[in-house]
């Protein structure tokens, strides 16, 4: 039966993640948004959905050192897994603007915050409120300046309105089940709570990142997976952190600062060092899977 939940959710996720790109896409061009904003924002967080509810919900359960762990390893496998996958199944990815002046670099600085946030053991209510800050600077900067004021913009129908609500909708049911699944799967194989965190749920909830930043990738629209990836990212360090903390104190473990947090640090640099030149290759991809796997190995 669960074999069967976890087949069912995985296509609602598929034809949830379609209907999302296709209307933000549209929704965000008649506002004169670029697609590559549009990824960063309405797609990311909407892709991101499902990190925030399981993090919720485990604070709820009495479980909440499951947060850092998801985030950590959301970050990992979105750039690991999702960009590498992107970059394969896309045959190379091409972009046609420069993401280092600000999109880059306030990742960077997320990573960093994060570290010297968890480093002692604690995430406090004042670090949450800033966290909650910086989420809104980024988007701020992000989205302030990147409006085109084109007179002749694309019109959009109210159907797509409709799509958007529906398809994000269809994303987070389809992950959240799919994560169940997962975690019924890999609890039934004898996997520690631990290394659920750091492995099936992080994969588990970014399967909605896989998924639109391959579809992404496949109809060419490259900007919209990068995009994904970035603002996936900083979501998860500022908000999946920050909203959780507010319903309950977080756990943090030890474990987590002797490999999995500089891991993640190196990788964010690693996705800078990679996007430098505005194309990353399909051998590039599979080396970003190939660290993956290296991860996924280590923490085993």
């Amino acid at each position: 039966m669960i074999y069967i939940i976890f087949v069912v959710s995985l296509a609602v996720l598929l034809l949830g993640s379609d209907w999302l790109i296709e209307s933000a896409e549209k929704i965000g061009l008649s506002f004169g948004i670029s697609p590559f904003i549009i990824g960063v924002t309405i797609v990311a967080f909407g892709t991101s959905l499902p990190e925030l509810a399981t993090s919720v919900a485990s604070v709820f359960s009495g479980t909440s050192e499951v947060v850092v762990g998801n985030v950590i390893g959301s970050n990992i496998a979105n750039i690991l897994l999702v960009l590498g996958l992107t970059a394969i199944v896309g045959k190379g990815i091409k972009l046609d603007f420069n993401i280092m002046d600000v999109d880059v670099p306030l990742l960077l600085i997320s990573a960093v915050f994060f570290y010297f946030a968890v480093s002692d053991l604690h995430f406090s209510l004042i670090e949450a409120i800033l966290f909650l800050l910086a989420l809104i600077f980024f988007l701020y900067s992000t989205v302030a300046g990147n409006v085109e004021n084109d007179t002749e913009r694309p019109k959009v129908a109210a159907k797509s309105y409709l799509l958007l609500v529906v398809g994000g909708v269809m994303v987070y049911v389809g992950a959240t089940y799919t994560i169940y699944a997962l975690e019924i799967i890999a609890g039934n194989m004898g996997i520690s709570p631990s290394i659920i965190a750091l492995t099936v749920v992080a994969i588990g909830t970014s399967l909605p990142e896989v998924i639109v930043s391959m579809a992404a990738a496949k109809k060419g629209k490259h900007a919209i997976a990068v995009g994904n990836v970035l603002g996936s990212n900083i979501f998860n360090t500022y908000g999946v952190m920050a909203v959780p903390s507010l319903f309950g104190e977080l756990k943090i473990s030890e474990e987590i600062l002797a490999f999995p947090v500089p891991f993640m640090i190196a990788v964010t640099f690693l996705f800078a060092f990679v996007v430098m030149s505005n194309k990353i290759s399909k051998w590039e991809g599979v080396m970003l899977i190939l660290l993956f796997g290296f991860y996924i190995s280590h923490v085993i």
